[in-house]
């Protein structure tokens, strides 16, 4: 017959559980580290690949650069400043000619309201747009204000600026205002 005595002071105890939940934990955490390693690895390529981008970029920017200036350089030359300056003067007529004048025109009259005429009108073609100088014959107060308040509200004419306004001769319909004014016009 055999018993079993314990003769320790303490009881056996057993670590089982804490060795399991250890393990477990080193598990998962072993799983992250590898999924963090390769995400990790996944992140370097894409930089290597944009630096290698941004690289070819700034290359293609630097021989952008060095072109430039030896155009520069180039025109810069006495035998070709006065080559630049005629092309730029034909491209002046070019861009004079191929503008929409009747167009513009058309536009000053859908903007023009009841009471104003114009008397005077001085178009001058810089860079794409048409800087205008208006001289207009406005009835009343009312009529003027109505006329530069539908220069302002177009999408064609802005900038009006109103350089002088004087009071001319009365007539039978009111009184007579002679102004002028500047406006940008811009074709849409």
């Amino acid at each position: 017959m055999r018993t079993n005595l314990n003769l320790a002071t303490k009881p056996l105890e057993t670590h089982r559980r804490f060795l399991a939940a250890t393990g477990f934990v080193g598990a998962v955490a072993a799983l992250a580290f590898l999924f963090l390693g390769w995400h990790m690895l996944g992140v370097r390529r894409t930089n290597e690949e944009t630096r290698e981008k941004l690289a070819e970029v700034l290359r293609q920017k630097d021989q952008l650069v060095a072109e430039r200036e030896e155009l520069i350089r180039f025109f810069r030359q006495p035998e070709n400043a006065s080559l630049h300056d005629r092309a730029e003067y034909l491209n002046s007529l070019i861009d004079a000619r191929s503008f929409d004048w009747t167009q513009m025109f058309m536009d000053l009259e859908r903007v023009l309201p009841g009471g104003v005429r114009v008397t005077q009108i001085a178009p001058h073609l810089e860079r794409g747009r048409v800087n205008v100088k208006l001289a207009v014959v406005a009835v009343g107060e009312e009529s003027k204000l109505k006329f530069i308040r539908s220069l302002e509200a177009s999408r064609e004419f802005s900038g009006v600026q109103l350089l002088s306004e004087q009071a001319a001769e009365k007539s039978a319909g009111g009184d007579q205002m002679n102004v002028q004014l500047t406006v940008f016009y811009q074709k849409m």
